[in-house]
């Protein structure tokens, strides 16, 4: 596999509240090759979609070290717009997220790219929140 697309999701109940993300990795030609979701306790939205980010970029140092290109897709404006620097990151609590994917796309070395999707172009992964969030509310 060259390229592979990843689509990211994060969100909570309340803000800050119960939190979870959802990752869906698909090869080129649409199949969807892993799907993680995960409970990630409290945090605010912002926290949670940037905990995605860091599964699927973790997941993708791990088991995909073999792909040469990487589009990441998210329906968070403002992740994407830190992530390529044309936001500043003005929370505190964002600051060691922010990092830690900076540190994570330098230790993978591979292109990277970023697209913004509407929220309707990424129901797999929103799915996959809500069932973290159940599983981790129960």
């Amino acid at each position: 596999m060259k390229k592979l697309f990843i689509f990211t999701d994060g969100g909570s109940r309340g803000n800050p509240g119960p939190a979870g993300v959802g990752v869906v990795f698909k090869d080129e030609k649409g199949k969807t090759v892993k799907k993680l979701k995960k409970f990630i306790g409290r945090a605010t939205n912002n926290q949670a979609e940037y905990q995605a980010l860091i599964l699927a970029l973790t997941e993708i140092k791990s088991n995909f070290v073999k792909v040469q290109e990487i589009e990441i897709n998210l329906d968070s404006q403002l992740i994407k717009e830190q992530v390529i620097g044309n936001f500043k990151i003005k929370n505190e609590n964002i600051g060691p997220l922010f990092i830690k994917v900076h540190n994570l796309m330098t230790e993978i070395g591979k292109k990277i790219s970023f697209n913004l999707i509407p929220r309707l172009e990424n129901m797999e992964a929103d799915r996959l929140v809500n069932e973290a969030l159940d599983e981790g509310t129960r």
